[in-house]
């Protein structure tokens, strides 16, 4: 490994186990125990962008809390999205003990108790025409399973999704990615992924006169009737690596697009459901029902890896072949995990305490953004807030904004960067409204202390 500038692809993401900035935070402050773990690490594993050589070693996660092996502690707003209900939460602990105390594995072939109800609790929590599940280890493999349904039950091979989006890191899921990071070199992708540009309010300055116009749902119209043979239109409700929040016109016009053409809607919301938005599910901020949507990560109570895909119940035609077919996709530990997710979302009020902190977080963020030049936009929904870094040009600030990022590290914040220069922040929905302000407190030393030198 050496400290040269990573590719132009790489950069883009934000955060990099390539950059000169990340060695040079760690020569600062990772040593001892967490630097001889570290070593270790890199020595067994096969090397990867955006993993392996990692940067701190954990030894304990708690709430909205990370301690490292030598007793620093970070408040967790990346958290890989999958600490809505925070780390550790008791109900869910005493959930995963009391299931491996009786059944802690169930192997294909038999069901379990925690599995038939948590199929039926997020179809429950579905709205109709939804209503069928199916179980997997990781959200990747949830969309693996939606896109091979599509095709059983269309006919059709082909896919419509968005430039720059994420969707997993596995073969199939790359074709319908849209970011270089996980596409370049990798040879031939699934055939029929066509791509088109993802709804971006902020290109709409340029774009659409200023207001955004929802004028790009009317080019995937346009895709589906040139090429006729689309199964599925696959997206981000929304785009959770910078937060792009598309207007409810877009999702009205897309819907009705894909009616139009026989094309299905499937919407990915592994990152953002589970009340990360202010409700359940993303989608019903727009008034619009998908044919299929996809969540996971937080499904698992930041325990178990867990994923879910929920169909139309007029989908259930795929009897005769696997679509899925895997080891613990009816896992009897990560259902009662995910049953206790559930049970925790609703009985303390997580929905509504993500739409009033994120609010406020909000309202806080647009304060920051008038005090300091550096700030070009700030966003959110629920609690996924953006704050976009550009430079007096408009350009992307992706230095700048991974200064920002290695400055809040150093006082106790860790969050991601997206598209190179977009600060994103998903704390746990738990979290106290104090210790959400001492976090943007932070957030806003470390923008001030970067452009005070900005050759830094």
């Amino acid at each position: 490994m050496n400290d040269s500038k990573p590719p132009g692809d790489l950069a883009a993401e934000g955060d990099v186990n390539l950059s000169p900035l990340r060695r040079a935070w760690e020569r600062e402050h990772v040593h001892g125990a967490a630097r001889a773990l570290l070593d270790r690490d890199a020595a067994a594993y096969l090397h990867q962008s955006l993993s392996t050589p990692c940067f701190d070693a954990l030894a304990e996660a708690e709430g909205i809390w990370l301690t490292d092996v030598d007793g620093r502690r970070f408040m967790d707003f990346h958290g890989n999205n999958v600490h809505q209900i925070g780390y550790r939460h008791p109900r869910v602990i005493a959930a995963v003990k009391r299931q491996l105390d009786t059944l802690p594995f169930s192997p294909r072939r038999f069901t379990n108790q925690a599995a038939v109800d948590l199929a039926e609790r997020l179809a429950a929590l579905a709205p109709d025409p939804l209503g069928k599940v199916l179980l997997a280890p990781g959200g990747t493999l949830a969309i693996g399973m939606a896109l091979k349904l599509a095709r059983v039950v269309t006919g059709r091979h082909k896919t419509v999704s968005m430039w720059d989006a994420f969707h997993g890191a596995s073969l199939d899921a790359i074709s319908v990615g849209g970011e270089a990071v996980f596409r370049r070199a990798m040879g031939p992708l699934l055939p029929g992924a066509e791509h088109v540009p993802p709804c971006d309010p902020r290109a709409c300055r340029f774009r659409c006169g200023g207001t955004c116009d929802a004028s790009c749902a009317d080019y995937v119209d346009y895709v589906l009737g040139k090429e006729e043979d689309v199964a599925a239109v696959v997206v981000e409700t929304v785009r959770c690596t910078d937060v792009q929040i598309p207007p409810p016109s877009y999702y009205r016009r897309l819907r009705e697009a894909c009616n139009r053409h026989g094309a299905l809607l499937i919407l990915d919301e592994v990152p953002i459901a589970l009340g990360r938005t202010g409700t359940m599910f993303a989608f019903e901020r727009y008034g619009i029902v998908p044919d299929m949507v996809v969540l996971g990560k937080g499904l698992g109570g930041a325990v178990f890896p867990m994923a879910a895909l929920i169909a139309r119940r007029d989908f259930d035609v795929a009897g005769d072949r696997a679509l899925g077919h895997y080891t613990h996709e009816k896992s009897s530990v990560g259902c009662a995990a995910a049953l206790a997710t559930l049970d925790v979302i609703a009985d303390e009020g997580l929905l509504a305490r993500a739409e009033h902190l994120g609010a406020h977080a909000l309202a806080r963020l647009r304060e920051i953004a008038s005090r300091h030049p550096l700030v070009g936009d700030v966003r959110g929904v629920g609690l996924l807030l953006g704050i976009e870094l550009v430079h007096p040009d408009g350009s992307p600030a992706r230095r700048e904004a991974e200064r920002v990022m290695y400055a809040c590290l150093a006082q106790g914040l860790s969050f991601k960067i997206g598209q190179g220069n977009v600060i994103t922040l998903s704390p746990p929905l738990v979290i106290a409204e104090d210790d959400l302000d001492r976090a943007l407190d932070i957030l806003e030393a470390s923008i001030a202390e970067v452009e005070a030198s900005p050759d830094g």
